[in-house]
């Protein structure tokens, strides 16, 4: 795909299929689980749900368009995607390196079944991430996710990438933050590139989705057979939801992003807040690799505050923030992470923007914030 072209038109041309007149526009979904089998046993057609069909197909081909990769895969969640690929990678024997304080589902899984299947797991915070890489091994894995969730830490993936390669190490990169249109972690030096689509691709809090993106083609043969097997697949309908989703995602993440930079400037120098994490924010620790590495830093802004009842007030007062976990939809929401056992602060919460007015969002957060309740 042309690299001239903008995030909007190349989240168009990337859904877009063949021009045939008197067919749709979109192509509507197809959910079948299984087809016809012609009388020659061809294996080439589609002849069952779970290993393939039409909807996936388009929507990995777009997913791959927008990730810079040679494929992609899908999957029935972003976990399912990035467990699928722990599975396929990290062998008994070897050793994994995951985010210290990244998604937390990742390292229980890490600990909770790589572990005892002799895999030996060390977790390592992003900071530490290229220094942990210093020390793996041939065909070890490095996990890395940038910006990291909740922390919003960035990963120089240059370096990164530069180590592992030098090692012969792995890197399994997590986007789902940043999103293919903030950042492309196989262009510079990732071998996968795993997300969750629930997040701001799909983008209306309405289905559970993920990906696996590479350019390796014996190891996205390896998956491909992983999910035959073991059966983590992505319904056609859901495909087709986050397919129709993809057509706009330039539009939303451009908002998002606005009111996301617009919120952290509002919110570092608000009495109320102890701490403000944005990579765009030109004082944050991050600021100077993620300007290096990343397009767009995101719609998520991370935030401290006095304790658990000042999150909870804050959501309480607002008219705009929705009170849930996950991100990137188009509602703004606010999530206190420590409930979900995530290392941070009590007072700490995960502030997710969407695509409402920004003028709107400040006023409501900003009165939302004040003690009076004015």
């Amino acid at each position: 795909m042309s690299g001239t072209y903008g995030d909007s038109t190349r989240s168009i041309k990337a859904v877009g299929s063949e021009a045939i007149p008197g067919e749709p526009i979109a192509p509507p979904p197809v959910p079948a689980a299984a087809y016809h089998l012609p009388p020659d046993e061809d294996d080439s057609l589609d002849s069952y749900g779970r290993s393939s069909n039409p909807t996936w197909r388009q929507l990995e081909s777009a997913l791959a368009q927008l990730e810079g990769a040679a494929a992609a895969l899908t999957f029935g969640s972003g976990m399912a995607a990035i467990t699928s690929v722990l599975r396929t990678v990290a062998e008994p024997g070897r050793t994994i390196i995951v985010p210290a304080d990244g998604y937390y589902q990742v390292r229980a899984y890490a600990n909770e079944f790589l572990a005892p299947r002799g895999v030996t797991v060390i977790e390592a915070r992003c900071a530490e991430m290229c220094d942990a890489a210093a020390d793996a091994g041939r065909d070890d894995v490095v996990l890395a996710e940038t910006p990291s969730n909740p922390g919003l830490d960035v990963v120089d993936l240059h370096q990164l990438a530069m180590t592992c390669r030098a090692r012969g190490s792995i890197l399994v990169v997590d986007n789902t933050t940043a999103t293919p249109l903030g950042q492309q972690p196989l262009s510079l030096g990732a071998d996968l590139v795993v997300a969750s689509a629930t997040k701001a691709l799909a983008g209306h809090h309405d289905v559970l989705a993920g990906y696996v993106a590479g350019s390796h083609p014996e190891v996205m043969e390896r998956l491909q057979r992983e999910r035959l097997l073991s059966g983590p697949v992505l319904g056609s309908f859901e495909a087709w939801l986050v397919l129709r989703s993809l057509g706009s995602l330039g539009l939303r993440f451009e908002r998002q992003c606005q009111n996301a930079a617009a919120v952290a400037l509002m919110l570092r120098s608000h009495p109320a807040v102890k701490s403000v994490r944005y990579p765009g924010l030109p004082d944050d620790p991050s600021h100077a690799v993620a300007t290096m590495q990343m397009r767009r830093f995101g719609g998520v802004v991370a935030v401290e505050m006095a304790d658990r009842d000042a999150v909870h007030a804050l959501a309480a007062r607002s008219a705009l923030l929705v009170a849930a976990t996950s991100f990137g939809g188009i509602h703004s929401s606010v999530d206190r992470r420590a409930r979900w056992g995530d290392p941070v602060p009590e007072g700490f919460a995960r502030l997710s923007l969407g695509i409402e007015d920004t003028d709107d969002l400040l006023s409501d957060i900003e009165q939302a914030l004040d003690p009076a309740g004015r």
